[in-house]
């Protein structure tokens, strides 16, 4: 889920940054730049926590930039196969419904929403079991189970199943 790693960027900066705030400029734009941001491989950037080194500037011709190569240690965030997750409802539809877990969009299908629960439309679509003891909407919390992912370049997508022990709701928005 959470990992502190390694990674190396050249950043390249214009020469108004340059003078006794060189090294501050460049933390600072390399944390504009990577923070937040997605690589497939590793996950998402949570936050940059140090700065392990920064190489000898490289003066690109023609330009006056200056690109340093930067090792700096981040925290990411990178959700596995099996791995159980809180997440908040963003919509309900009859297919499903979608959730996010900090930065990952996790998609659950209906067929793995458990068979008592059934898609209630209207202006607040719902899944809600028979004896409406439980209801999954829009800004409900649930717990769910990855049981799939598939990673992009810049995203990750996931699918995700309540049809589990101690998987389901676990903060309804009304308090029913």
């Amino acid at each position: 889920m959470f990992f502190h790693i390694v990674l190396e960027r050249n950043m390249q900066l214009h020469p108004r940054h340059f003078g006794r705030n060189l090294r501050e400029n460049l933390v600072s734009k390399l944390m504009k730049d990577v923070e937040g941001t997605c690589s497939g491989r590793h996950g998402f950037v949570v936050a940059i926590t140090g700065i392990e080194s920064v190489g000898k500037g490289l003066i690109r011709d023609g330009t006056g930039f200056v690109t340093f190569p930067v090792k700096y240690q981040c925290v990411v965030f990178r959700p596995f196969k099996g791995e159980i997750l809180e997440a908040v409802v963003t919509m309900v539809n009859k297919m499903g419904f979608f959730a996010e877990a900090g930065p990952v969009q996790i998609f659950v299908s209906n067929h793995l929403i458990p068979d008592d629960m059934e898609f209630q439309s209207g202006d607040m679509p719902n899944y809600t079991t028979s004896d409406s003891s439980v209801k999954i909407q829009k800004d409900s919390e649930v717990r769910l189970k990855i049981i799939g992912t598939r990673v992009d370049a810049t995203e990750i997508f996931c699918i995700g199943t309540i049809k589990d022990d101690f998987l389901g709701v676990i903060n309804d928005p009304t308090g029913a």
